[in-house]
């Protein structure tokens, strides 16, 4: 019997999930030299500036103008979780806190009642080039946490585990716990704070490398997201690379590769309620929508604290969060 479900699917930027998750961003953009203020030294002439998707020479300025990213824009109703691999995240929020996070680190935002934030990449070498590698991974909240108050956690890439079960293999734990050693504690009012399965495993395979992952929690969904172009072979079941496929979540995988290949893991008991879904937020019904947007419209969730749309935090790449009372008890450790 097969360890797959269903048929794989190509990976473009935006990846579907599984219930309880919503979907899965990558952004993947081979960022040019700093023009010293922040931004690409090269020209912008031909992008749609304020929203260029377009791709050319293996980056985007998103809704960026000046610096790549995306400006204010509000969430209700779900978690964002931020796992910036390679470069940095200027983050800015209508609570007026602020961070800056990026090369290993992980930022989980619980949206909850309402939070408007932005969130733009910041480019620093001016006499190298600046890569951006992060996945953006939207996760539900359920019917009774979608209206708490907002919140986000820090995770520094020193308290994010990196495990290697087997020779060649390299496991970061986002969420979960593989073996004995368990990821960082989620922020309290998440699906993933309690016993409900949830696990974000980044794999990496070297050349010829295994790794045997354990079965997911009963009733989970898994879905495994190979994002490098190398294939791998799953319980003997070949899966193209730039590929995903729905695992059975009572099965312990054994995948092998013969290149070197990534990918990440998603696994959940799911919520198991309706998702009504209108842009950036998500509740239940059509009902907690119209609500959202009246909210947001009558309060802008908290308004806007800061002088420009698309805030950065300066030029000392410095990693830091401060909460908007000016207390700062996520900082790195050193």
């Amino acid at each position: 019997m097969s360890t797959l479900l269903g048929n794989p699917f190509a990976l473009g930027t935006q990846w579907p999930t599984l219930d309880p998750f919503l979907f899965c961003a990558h952004h993947l953009d081979a960022y040019p030299a700093s023009d010293g203020a922040l931004g690409p030294a090269l020209s912008t002439a031909g992008r749609s500036l304020g929203s260029d998707f377009s791709g050319i020479d293996g980056w985007n300025m998103y809704h960026g103008r000046k610096v790549p990213g995306f400006p204010q824009h509000p969430h209700r109703g779900f978690e964002t979780v931020t796992y910036v691999r390679e470069g940095w995240c200027d983050h800015s929020d209508s609570l007026g806190a602020k961070a800056r996070f990026g090369e290993g680190d992980v930022q989980w935002l619980t949206a909850g009642s309402g939070i408007v934030h932005s969130e733009m990449f910041p480019l620093f070498n001016v006499d190298a080039s600046n890569p951006l590698h992060l996945f953006q991974i939207w996760l539900n909240l359920p019917a009774a946490s979608k209206m708490v108050d907002p919140y986000f956690s820090m995770l520094w890439n020193d308290v994010v585990p990196i495990v290697h079960p087997l020779p060649g293999s390299t496991v970061t734990i986002i969420a979960g716990q593989l073996g004995e050693v368990a990821a960082a504690a989620p922020p309290p009012d998440s699906w993933a704070s309690g016993e409900n399965g949830v696990e974000i495993w980044h794999v990496r395979l070297d050349a010829g490398a295994s790794v045997e992952l354990p079965a997911a929690a009963n009733g989970a969904h898994r879905v495994i997201y190979v994002f490098t172009d190398s294939d791998v072979a799953i319980d003997g079941d070949n899966v193209s690379g730039l590929t995903g496929v729905q695992l059975d979540p009572a099965v312990a995988p054994r995948i092998s590769v013969v290149e070197e290949a990534e990918f990440l893991v998603l696994s959940g008991v799911p919520i198991g309620e309706p998702v009504a879904q209108h842009g950036p937020f998500v509740m239940n019904d059509r009902a907690g929508i119209e609500q959202a947007f009246a909210d947001y419209q009558r309060t802008g969730f908290g308004g806007w604290p800061w002088p420009e749309d698309d805030p950065v935090h300066g030029a000392d790449r410095r990693r830091f969060a401060v909460n908007a009372d000016e207390r700062s008890p996520n900082e790195p450790r050193w």
